[in-house]
């Protein structure tokens, strides 16, 4: 009798474990879903700051503990919310750690329907994004910071952050009020890829805005008069992507990246084009090398403003300005941080790959304001594009991991 008794004892605990485990993930399945719904571009994040402040006082949360900052009065896009901050007061006496994921999505996933087929989401509608990108890392974050009001425990301090305009500049990271924070020593972030992918380096990025005037004129009447600013853009783009200035730039040893992402001039087909506002950026791990790129992309455009003269001998004219958006970082390989979070990945049968990012992140600023992050995926794949999607098994991974990391595991 009493072998069989335990033998049910222990089958009891294995059903339970097992049904824990299964509702821990249809949690943080059913906040992802959510978030995913809710619409919120760069500069539109007040309504997934509201979901997530609602959510945490649904979990137990102190209204005092939570804070939005002012940061969307300084950037570039004024918006419509800050940073949302929640802190945890700790159990024992432990570094600060802080847990972040930014709320905003590019503007191609306003009008996701995510649909679940197996343990793959996409979009309902095949001509917007998932916006995986990054509700996935909110949800991941989210679910955390709920989990450990509800479990409590013991756990070092913590600091969970929803920065806002992560997608035009990590605006909202540049400009967090620091003093919100509660002087976190070690960061956890995420963002796209597989949950074991730590990303410990990313590149640094320079925004140009390219101001090009010409002069108008009649275009059947007297074309000869004008000068087509739509002309001059042309030929600089031209002379950037003939001479590899362009894309993808391998210069040696040196590598970046340039693009010409927006172009906005012209009114009407009968009038030679007086003017055309372009916005350009320049990347690259190498400050130096980005220099160059950018110095190369206003060289173009200074060279195609004298070429394009009209009748009387007139030309165009260029007019640059812009602003460093992040700077590159890289971690030592001994940074706390990323050490901790190998242990995290290793914690669930994971093993830790480390990569080195050739976009900006949220980490870029943060690592630059002291506080050393290294960045996680939770399951996005293909961001940016309608075809992106979230795969649930990896984000499930990463909500394990973040709860190691939280807990102090």
């Amino acid at each position: 009798m009493f072998v069989f008794a335990a033998q049910d004892v222990s089958k009891n605990r294995i059903n339970r474990f097992a049904m824990a485990k299964k509702q821990t993930a249809s949690r943080a399945q059913r906040l992802v879903m959510k978030l995913l719904e809710i619409p919120g571009t760069s500069g539109q994040e007040a309504g997934v700051a509201k979901f997530i402040h609602q959510e945490l006082l649904k979990a137990g949360a102190n209204e005092k503990d939570i804070a939005v900052d002012s940061a969307h009065r300084r950037t570039v896009i004024k918006g419509d919310s800050g940073n949302l901050a929640f802190k945890l007061r700790g159990t024992r006496r432990a570094p600060r750690r802080m847990l972040m994921a930014h709320m905003d999505t590019v503007p191609i996933c306003v009008g996701c329907q995510p649909v679940r087929k197996g343990s793959i989401v996409r979009s309902a509608d095949p001509n917007t994004g998932l916006g995986a990108d990054d509700r996935a890392g909110c949800a991941v974050v989210l679910y955390t910071a709920t989990e450990m009001l509800r479990r409590g425990g013991p756990h070092p301090p913590l600091t969970f952050l929803w920065p806002v305009q992560e997608e035009v500049g990590l605006q909202g990271a540049r400009h967090v009020r620091l003093s919100a924070l509660g002087k976190p020593k070690l960061a956890f972030n995420w963002d796209g890829g597989a949950a074991d992918k730590l990303t410990i380096g990313a590149t640094g990025g320079y925004r140009l805005g390219i101001d090009v005037r010409g002069r108008a004129s009649h275009a059947g009447g007297a074309p000869e008069q004008g000068v087509s600013a739509i002309a001059i853009a042309s030929l600089a783009i031209a002379d950037l992507h003939n001479n590899g200035w362009h894309g993808l730039i391998i210069k040696g040893r040196r590598l970046g990246t340039s693009n010409v992402g927006i172009i906005q001039g012209g009114a009407a087909t009968n009038v030679v084009t007086d003017r055309v506002q372009i916005r350009a950026e320049a990347r690259s791990h190498d400050p130096v090398f980005r220099r160059e790129i950018t110095r190369q992309i206003e060289k173009a455009f200074r060279l195609a403003a004298k070429q394009v003269k009209n009748s009387n001998g007139k030309v165009g004219e260029v007019r640059f300005s812009g602003q460093l958006d992040y700077e590159s970082f890289k971690l030592r390989d001994d940074e706390p941080c990323l050490l901790i979070a190998e242990e995290a990945v290793r914690g669930i049968g994971g093993e830790p790959i480390r990569a080195i990012a050739n976009g900006g992140l949220d980490a870029n600023w943060m690592t630059r304001h002291g506080i050393p992050t290294v960045s996680l995926g939770c399951g996005q794949r293909n961001q940016h594009m309608v075809t992106e999607e979230l795969d649930l098994k990896q984000f499930d991974r990463a909500c394990k991991i973040a709860l190691r990391l939280a807990s102090g595991a």
